[in-house]
């Protein structure tokens, strides 16, 4: 099995698929990291040899920031924004979309579950 920055990549996949299962690496760093290393993106990871394991490994510790370390600063980078209190910060802070989406309808991801709000009674006489 191929461990590579604390991941255990699947085995019977891709090696271009394979890759992307650590964080901070997606499609294209994934086709320049084996193509960097020699390595033939077709080939399933259950093939690599160590040699190849190893080089990859080098590779990515070098070039790229990747899951802890990726994820830290990402979260410093978000708790950054809502200590300066600026609209996107301030979108974090309460749970909503960041990025400009609308919220009158959708958004259920960011928001939780629905909330049902009952309208108010109206007086009898």
């Amino acid at each position: 099995m191929a461990r590579i920055a604390g991941v255990d990549l699947p085995r019977n996949k891709r090696g271009v698929i394979g890759l992307t299962y650590i964080y901070g690496i997606g499609d294209s760093r994934a086709k320049m990291i084996l193509e960097q290393a020699g390595i033939d993106e077709n080939v399933k990871v259950q093939d690599w040899t160590d040699d190849n394991i190893r080089e990859i490994a080098r590779l990515i510790t070098n070039g790229f920031k990747v899951e802890g370390e990726l994820r830290g600063e990402v979260q410093m980078s978000i708790k950054r924004l809502m200590d300066i209190a600026c609209l996107r910060g301030l979108r974090h802070r309460k749970g909503l979309p960041v990025n400009g989406q609308r919220t009158r309808t959708n958004a259920r991801t960011r928001k939780g579950k629905r909330k049902t709000v009952a309208n108010k009674k109206k007086a009898t006489k």
